[in-house]
This record gives C-alpha cells, sequence and structure tokens, in this order.
C-alpha cells in the first residue's frame, strides 16, 4: 500500500472517530428519541421535527405509560409533523429505566424530564454517542452539575452537539441587544436586575393508590429534589440572560432569602413562592434577583442593566428590549424569530454538518448560580461560588434517606421517601 494510500485511510478513521454521526445533507434519516412527554417535550419534538426535512421520532421514553400516549396521541394531530411521526408499539418505554432503552435507538435525543434525572441521562446519551438537546435546568444540586460539566467534555471529544435549553440564547432581539451592550452603549455595567414576577402554580391531589415517589413524580415541580424550586427551574432563564451580559463570567458569592407566603400548604411541596437574593462579582457589580409565584398578582419577567452610561430593558414583552444612553435611545424593532425554533435548527444543522455545538459550560455554570441563590436562601447563609460548586448535598439521596458518601441505591414505584421540609433560614445547613 502506498503512504499516501496509508495516510488517506488514516485520516478518514480519525475523522469517523470524532464525528460519530455523519449525515449526508438532508439525504440520511436522522432518528430522534423524546425522554419525557410532558407538555415542554411534546414542544420540543415538535420543534425538532420542524428542524430538518429527514428526520423522524422513532422513540419515546418517560416514567408514566399515560403521559407517553397523551404526547403521541398531541404529535400525530399536529399537521405540519405528524408524517414524520413513527413511533412503533415497541419503541414505547416506560419506567425509570427507559431512556435506557430510547437512547438505543436514535441519533439525536431529547431531555424534557423534570432535572433531577438530567444529569443521568445526558451520561447515558454522550456515552452512547448521541446529540443532545438539553431542557434547563440541567440539574437541581452541586453534584449534578459537575457530572453534567463532565458529560460536555466528554461530548466534545466525541464531536457531538449538546444544545441548551437556555432558548434566549437563540433569540435575534436578545443577540442584537446584547451585543450593543457587550459593545459598551451603556459602558461599564454596575448593576443588573432579574424578576420573575409570576402567578400561582400547578399541583395535583393525591390519590389514594398513589405511592410517595408517584405523588412526587406527579408533582415534581413542587419538590425541590426534582425541581430545583423555582427560582431553579423556572428563573434561570433571567439569571442566565444576566450570565450573558456579563460575558460568562459568574459571581463570587450570594446572600439572600425567601420562603412561602401564599402557596404554603403541604400541596405545595417543600419548594419556595417567593426569593430575593443579591449576588456580588469580584469587581463589586451586583446583581440583584427577584422572583415570587403568587396568584392574581402583577408578572414581570426580566432584564435590566445598569452602566455607567446608560441602562437596558432585556424582556421578552412587546417593545421590550431597548437602551437609553447619553448617546442614543434605541428600540430593537426585529427581525423576530422563533427562539424555541431556533435551538433546534441550529442543533439539526450542526449534525449534518458534522460541526458540533456545545453549550455545556453555561449551562452548567448559570445552573450553579441558580442553585447558589437556592441555597442562600434556604439556608440564610452567604454562599460562595466556590461553596455552591463543591458541595456534596445530592438531592436524591436525601429523599432515600442514603449515606451522602455511598452510591445512590436503587429505587421503585414502592420505595418509602423521606419527605424533605420546608428549608428554615438559620436551620438548613450548608453541606
Amino acid at each position: 500500500m502506498s503512504a499516501s494510500r496509508r495516510e488517506f485511510l488514516a485520516a478518514t478513521a480519525a475523522v469517523a472517530a470524532a464525528c460519530p454521526s455523519l449525515f449526508a445533507a438532508g439525504t440520511d434519516l436522522i432518528k430522534v428519541g423524546l425522554i419525557g412527554c410532558g407538555d415542554r417535550g411534546t414542544g420540543a419534538a415538535v420543534n425538532a421535527l420542524q428542524a430538518d426535512k429527514n428526520v423522524k421520532l422513532v422513540a419515546m421514553a418517560d416514567a408514566f405509560e399515560d403521559r407517553l400516549e397523551s404526547s403521541l396521541g398531541n404529535l400525530l394531530k399536529k399537521e405540519s409533523v405528524a408524517a414524520k411521526v413513527d413511533v412503533k408499539p415497541d419503541a414505547k418505554f416506560v419506567g425509570f429505566d427507559a431512556y435506557q432503552k430510547e437512547i438505543e435507538r436514535c441519533d439525536v435525543v431529547l431531555l424534557t424530564t423534570p432535572p433531577q434525572f438530567r444529569p443521568l441521562h445526558l451520561k447515558a446519551a454522550v456515552d452512547a454517542g448521541k446529540h443532545v438537546f438539553a431542557e434547563k435546568p440541567v440539574a437541581v444540586d452541586a453534584p449534578g452539575v459537575r457530572s453534567v460539566l463532565a458529560s460536555c467534555e466528554a461530548a466534545k471529544k466525541k464531536n457531538l452537539s449538546i444544545v441548551s435549553g437556555l432558548c434566549i440564547r437563540y433569540d435575534s432581539g436578545f443577540k442584537e441587544s446584547i451585543k450593543r451592550i457587550h459593545d459598551g452603549a451603556i459602558g461599564d455595567v454596575v448593576t443588573l436586575f432579574a424578576n420573575d414576577y409570576r402567578g400561582g402554580r400547578w399541583q395535583k391531589a393525591r390519590q389514594p393508590d398513589w405511592s410517595d415517589v408517584t405523588y412526587h413524580m406527579r408533582n415534581w415541580y413542587n419538590f425541590t429534589w426534582l425541581s430545583g424550586d423555582f427560582n431553579v427551574e423556572q428563573h434561570v432563564h433571567f439569571l442566565d440572560v444576566c450570565a450573558w451580559v456579563m460575558k460568562d463570567k459568574y459571581p463570587v458569592k450570594a446572600i439572600g432569602m425567601g420562603g412561602r407566603s401564599v402557596l404554603s400548604g403541604p400541596e405545595y411541596g417543600n419548594i419556595y413562592d417567593h426569593f430575593s437574593v443579591v449576588y456580588e462579582y469580584a469587581n463589586g457589580t451586583r446583581l440583584v434577583s427577584n422572583t415570587r409565584q403568587h396568584p392574581k398578582t402583577k408578572g414581570d419577567m426580566s432584564a435590566r442593566v445598569l452602566g455607567t452610561r446608560g441602562q437596558s430593558l432585556l424582556s421578552e414583552r412587546t417593545n421590550g428590549l431597548t437602551i437609553k444612553s447619553d448617546k442614543d435611545d434605541w428600540v430593537y424593532e426585529g427581525p423576530f424569530n422563533q427562539m424555541y425554533q431556533q435551538e433546534h435548527d441550529e442543533l439539526f444543522a450542526s449534525v449534518r454538518s458534522g460541526k458540533s455545538i456545545n453549550n455545556g459550560e453555561y449551562m452548567c455554570h448559570s445552573t450553579l448560580l441558580a442553585i447558589m441563590g437556592r441555597m442562600a436562601a434556604y439556608t440564610g447563609q452567604e454562599i460562595t461560588w466556590k461553596m455552591a460548586l463543591e458541595s456534596k448535598e445530592d438531592l436524591l439521596k436525601g429523599v432515600l434517606g442514603a449515606d451522602p458518601k455511598e452510591p445512590t441505591p436503587t429505587y421503585d414505584w414502592k420505595t418509602k421517601l423521606i419527605h424533605p421540609p420546608v428549608s428554615v433560614p438559620g436551620v438548613a445547613k450548608y453541606s
């Protein structure tokens, strides 16, 4: 064999190793699997199926059969994607191990379960060489964040795409607004405000035949071990916007408070209904984060940025992207894109091209930013970035009553859970 041919074959093998899933432009079928078949998962599946001409949903997995069947039925009713839904009976997987069977069937995995399971599922997908869409947040505690960081590093080495559900990063208006801030439109950033004011939240009454695990899973949003609390599950969006403004630099410490003043009954699990956290950066810049979920109250989901030469409003509402400075006032007027669709368009384009996208660092660090704020409010103590990242608190082991130093024990639908109490500042401890 000639040296040139040997070199060619070696180069070809290297490319194949780096790019385990190569798809000819538009001609090879990309098989998609959905793990987590709630409303958000169904929406993500629609976006994925609209993102490429030759893509099919071939497998679905969920803890609950009724959620899977409802999602599948809704997808088959949607005219724009119904023809791309090809989920055979033997490709519908139910239970806690369903994700393992589903991952085997697909090229791209959509991870849209409650965030407690994101680290486990992401690791399995990357280990199997699959591209991933991972909804926010990516974890509920620091051990989960550290796991996802490791998985995202592994994905880089395999040239696998990891696209985050922090969808505002894919919004054209926010991109233009933050570019202007980075270019100095309001001078140096001095203070940021991140608001998440919204109404009440859903809960499902416990049924007589529901076990502890079933009840918690049916009400996953209301339990910190499953959702991370709403400061993590929802407010992570605008905390991430603030991190983006700060060029993905993160605060060195946080102090805050929170509690339950309206949604205080046992039916609302153990999460808070309001938080107020002040984060401080190394240069003295502060991020003031305020959230609440109280029925019949005025909503506001936005970030405001104050600089030495002006200020900016960053909001999804009409005329919600503005800059006022000592030179010019500016309002973003378009073009507008559909950010939920855009993130999937870019994911599938990366799969086709073999040029991977990896949102791993910011999706992990912004998740940790939200967890850091929760820890500060729950404990009533100042929490540093180092403390947040190195925390050994494992929320799953907590409800299972497991030793933090031991591997996570197996559990099933009949497992008795330790119902976690509502955290009391000054009593709850950092760990």
